[in-house]
């Protein structure tokens, strides 16, 4: 990859140049990227637990948007936005929605990874007809198995790394086998690819009231997803231990027009490890 801003006409196409923009509604400024053909339906993607945009795999990003227009974006409260985060997915989904319509979309695509995931399906459910396709990975149902112990899980990795001088998303999205580590150490550095303007890191406020939404997410009772009909792909690792893998097997067995991909030796970061395999498969399920 070059220095130099990919272009494609007018398009953006390389996630470590795109601009970050900010767009305001509802009292809130949203700082969002975009980037892609300006065609199509555009992929919304919604991001996980004290991710801001600088947190997406640019294998990912880069490779849907070679054929689709991406957006990313910090939710309220959340890196360069405005405003303070909700203590409620359900929140987090209607500051989602005022977002995608202050930008004047009326139908898009929707990515969301782990918290983002459960944000989609809220979306999906609340707002149907502005959904056309959905794509759910490393994430899992309301009232989903172990989904309520995530605050546990974050604090002890969090404490092993910091024990041993490493990334929390080390041990917490990728399994502790050679594999594993390797490509752990691979997604890191790739997230530091982008070098200017880079976004603000989730404050501890912001940080603790997603935990405080993820963990009321795991207690609720299960929603029911008959009614989704759009087509979802679900995707994860096979050993994920932030939301149990078993949770993708449920909502594939939930949802009525559902596919599942689970990745070998992998966990939570399943689709960036395996972003090869990934990208063409969901660029495949988008485009069907």
């Amino acid at each position: 990859m070059t220095d130099s801003q990919d272009i494609r006409g007018d398009a953006v196409t390389s996630y470590k140049d795109a601009p970050t923009r900010t767009i305001t509604a509802g009292g809130v400024t949203y700082a969002y990227r975009e980037l892609g053909p300006d065609s199509g339906t555009p992929v919304v993607f919604i991001t996980h637990l004290a991710a801001v945009l600088d947190n997406w795999d640019p294998r990912v990003v880069d490779g849907i948007a070679a054929r689709r227009r991406v957006i990313t974006f910090d939710n309220r409260g959340v890196g360069a936005s405005t405003g303070s985060t909700p203590r409620t997915i359900q929140e987090m989904a209607q500051d989602a929605v005022t977002f995608i319509r202050a930008l004047g979309l009326a139908h898009v695509d929707v990515h969301g990874f782990s918290m983002g995931g459960m944000i989609a399906q809220v979306i999906v459910q609340t707002e149907p007809q502005l959904v056309r396709r959905l794509i759910l990975s490393g994430t899992g149902p309301a009232g989903g198995e172990g989904i309520k112990n995530v605050t546990v899980v974050s604090h002890l990795d969090t404490v092993r790394a910091l024990s041993t001088l490493q990334d929390p998303k080390q041990f917490l999205f990728f399994t502790r086998t050679a594999a594993g580590r390797r490509a752990g150490k691979e997604f890191l550095a790739r997230l530091k690819e982008r070098t200017v303007n880079r976004d603000k890191a989730i404050s501890l406020i912001s940080y603790s009231n997603q935990l405080k939404a993820i963990h009321r997410w795991g207690l609720e009772q299960p929603h029911d997803l008959s009614g989704i009909r759009q087509p979802v792909l679900v995707a994860n690792g096979e050993s994920d231990r932030m939301v149990p893998t078993k949770n993708s097997y449920d909502l594939e067995r939930r949802l009525p027009n559902a596919e599942l991909v689970v990745y070998p030796d992998a966990g939570h970061g399943g689709i960036f490890q395996f972003h090869r395999q990934f990208v063409p498969t969901a660029l495949e399920f988008l485009e069907r």
